[in-house]
This record gives structure tokens, sequence and C-alpha cells, in this order.
């Protein structure tokens, strides 16, 4: 190894790899000699019991189909043990190439209940944003993870929040039937440097964790971060849970969704009712507008998607996508002609709006999908599950990369949401989940796509 012209760093990952590899071998070898030893004892008790059971004797047929049955079973005990292990090796290498390509920068915490929704301004400054079920919103500073506004204007569990296209504004849906509308102002404080965190990842390891072990949300953030209590538009008109809002191009409009299973479009600057939106059959569980144009998306626990269109003030279409076989909780669009779908049924499915019959792709995983976005520039969508995953895959369905997972670090609870900020330095994407904290990650896209 001393003439080796590999990088120091380099050589030590692969030593830490290979070192892996030889406890896994030697924890299977392990395995195989107490499970040969199982078979032996297995074929004497065999060879006891053929002199007779309940003082009759077996015959050679009994006796063959018994042992046949036993040795089927621990064959398959076999085979699920070299699997299993095997498994864990691969994983390792996976681990260690994630680890590389997706780090954890920084943890926001601060709320005292379940994080719904989270969000990054599109105007400097940029901060990000959080909703959650303990009835407030929350700016941060994306460098230092300080608590910069609080907003508490709502007397219900805020389920949304999104940044105005152009001005410092957040919109804000909850569970008190409304959505607010609230300007903010913050001054953003000195970044300080950021711990390496890459390095206190141990593989995979998956460990539950009680109500003790999650964040402390009793923290000084109520008291040092200044509160705004009064929105400078409220937007009623539903008769249920509002449960996600958004901006249409250009900020002069804003569409809600709702559990009374419609959604209504506003005009921002007279709060005024500009149409409501009906026809799903069940409670909505998300609403997305276009970025460029005069569309909407909205979700619902009907299994279907709509999609409305605003572009000619004469004539205003929709179309329903079905496909799904569950709730759908989320689509969003991406660049383009193309919508990305996320269901309850475990699924993701990428449409072309020109062709909404069938989906031209769909991912299959293994645990429900809630809130996803979509990398707009380079097409890759985050998926955050129930089973405290995070995963990101591209639009034709080849996985990219899963978020790392430990027991000191990600989300110990179910994943709610996720958002894309292509353009920061330091994190480019977030999550939030119902531990109550959101996390900022910094995921190398070029190494990422090159792995693939």
């Amino acid at each position: 190894m001393q003439d080796s012209k590999l990088p120091s760093s380099v050589r030590s990952t692969l030593l830490e790899l290979f070192g892996q590899i030889e406890r896994e071998f030697e924890n299977l070898y392990i395995e195989n000699l107490e499970l040969r030893r199982e078979i032996d004892t297995l074929n004497e008790r065999l060879a006891a019991e053929g002199q007779g059971i309940d003082g009759a004797e077996l015959s050679k047929g009994q006796l063959k189909t018994k042992a046949s049955h036993s040795t089927s079973q621990l064959s398959q005990k076999l085979k699920t043990t070299y699997k299993a292990s095997t498994s864990k090796i691969v994983s390792s290498f996976k681990t260690t190439t994630s680890r590389a390509i997706c780090q954890l920068v920084k943890e926001y915490i601060g709320h005292r209940d379940g994080i719904w929704d989270v969000s990054v301004a599109r105007t400097q400054p940029v901060v990000l944003g959080t909703a959650s079920a303990d009835h407030t919103a929350l700016l941060w500073s994306i460098e230092t993870g300080k608590c910069l506004v609080k907003y508490s204007g709502h007397v219900g569990s805020v389920n949304s929040i999104k940044f105005h296209p152009s001005e410092q504004l957040a919109l804000t849906a909850s569970g008190d039937q409304t959505a607010h509308i609230w300007r903010y102002m913050v001054q953003l404080p000195v970044p300080q440097p950021i711990a390496d965190t890459s390095q206190q990842i141990s593989g995979e390891d998956e460990v539950e964790f009680s109500d003790k072990d999650e964040p402390d949300g009793d923290g000084d953030v109520s008291s040092d971060c200044p509160t705004i209590r009064v929105p400078l538009t409220s937007l009623k008109s539903h008769q249920g849970v509002v449960i996600a809002a958004d901006w249409l191009v250009g900020g002069k409009q804003a569409v809600t969704a709702s559990w009374d299973r419609t959604a209504n479009l506003y005009d921002v600057e007279t709060s005024e009712l500009v149409h409501s939106l009906t026809g799903h059959d069940q409670e909505l569980t998300h609403c997305c507008t276009h970025p460029n144009q005069r569309l909407v998306v909205t979700s619902s626990r009907d299994t279907t998607f709509r999609l409305w269109d605003f572009r000619d003030p004469s004539i205003h279409s929709v179309n329903v996508f079905q496909g799904h076989t569950d709730t759908v909780t989320s689509a969003v669009f991406t660049v383009g002609d193309n919508v990305v779908s996320g269901s309850d049924d475990r699924t993701v499915k990428v449409w072309d709006l020109k062709n909404m019959r069938s989906p031209i792709a769909t991912i299959r995983t293994d645990s429900a999908i809630n809130r996803i976005n979509v990398c707009v520039g380079q097409k890759i969508i985050a998926l955050p599950h129930d089973n405290r995953q995070v995963r990101l895959f591209d639009m034709s369905g080849v996985r990219l990369a899963r978020l790392p997972r430990s027991n000191r670090q990600g989300h110990r609870r179910m994943v709610c949401c996720s958002a894309w900020s292509e353009d920061h330095p330091i994190c480019n994407l977030f999550t939030c989940g119902f531990d109550r904290q959101a996390i900022g990650w910094n995921i190398n896209i070029p190494a990422l796509l090159q792995e693939k």
C-alpha cells in the first residue's frame, strides 16, 4: 500500500469498507455454523422419533416427508440469512456513496409540534419557512439555523407556507378554515462555520426513537423571535380545513385547497373570491401552481388530481387525471408539460399534460408518499415517506439516492414534505417531519447524476 497512488482519504474509505465486509462475512460464517448444528440436532431427533410417535411406528414415507419439510424450512432460513447478510454488505457500499453525495448540513429546531410544510423564499433575503401543527409558522436563517420571525395569527394548525414570487410576503393555510397573507422583514445573522456532519453517520442504522428522544421544541424560539400576530389579508370562504395554498404566477392571485372538497381562487389585493373550483368527490390534500403559466393542479382523497387552466380568461377548462388507487397526497409541476403525482398507494407517477390517459413513468416504493418536490433544473424528484425515509429519483423512475438516516441524524418520524432550493450554495434540499424539525441537506447533484 506504500506505493499506492490513491489519495489517503480514498484509501481509508476502502479500508473501512473492507473491514465492514470482513465483519459481515464473519457473522455469516458464525450463523452458518449454528445452522449446521441445528441441522445435525434435527437429524438426530428425527432418527430418534422414527422409532415411534404415540406408540406407533412412522412409515418410511412419513419420516421422509417430515425430514423433507424440516430440511426445506432450514434451507429457507439459510437463504434468508444469506440474503440479509449480503444485503448489508451491498448497503454498506450504497451508504458510503450516499454519504458523500447527500450530507446533512443544518437542523432547524424550535417548533412544539409536527411540521407539515417547508418552503424557501424566492426573493432576497433567502430564508426558510416552516408550517407547523403548533399553530405557528417560523422563518429561519438557512445558514445559522436561527429563527428570524414567528407568525402566530392562526388559531389552528398551519398546514402550508408559500413565499410570494417577488415580495416579502408569505401565504399560510390553516385548520382554522382560512389562509393568511402576511408581510415579513428580516435581517440575516452572520453565518458561522458549519461543522462537517458527514463523518458522524454510522451506516444505515435503523433505530426506534421514543418521544423523549425528539428535538426539544421548548427552547427560546418564542421569546427571542420577533412575532407577527395580524395578517395583511385573511382569505375566508371555506367551510373546512384549508390544507394548502399557493400563489399564481405574478403573485396577484392565490389558490387554496380545503377539506370542504373545493379549491378557491382569490384576488390578493381585494381578498375577493374569484372562482370556486368544484368537482372533487372527497377532501382535497394539496394544490400547486405552475411557475410560468396560469395553471393549477389540485390533489384529493378521491384518488385523482385535477388540472385547472386559467390561461384563457373566457374558458376555465379542467382535466381529471386517474391512475392512483389511494389518496393523491400531492401533485406538482415541472418545467415543460409534466406533472408528478404522489400517493398513499406507494407510487409516484410522471404525467405528460398533453396525454393524460396514462403516466409516462411510474415509481413503486415501500411506503406511502407525502408532499413531493421536483428540482426543476435537474429534474430530480424528492420523495418524503411515512416510514421516515427520503428518496431521490429522476423523471424516468431511476432511483438516484436515499438521504442518510442513522441513530444520530435524519428524521425520527414521518417525513411530511420536501423542498428544493437549487441556487443556495449551502443547502439545496430541505425536509420536514412530524418529529418537529426541519433539515437542510447539501446534495452534490453532479456526483449524483454521475453515479446514475
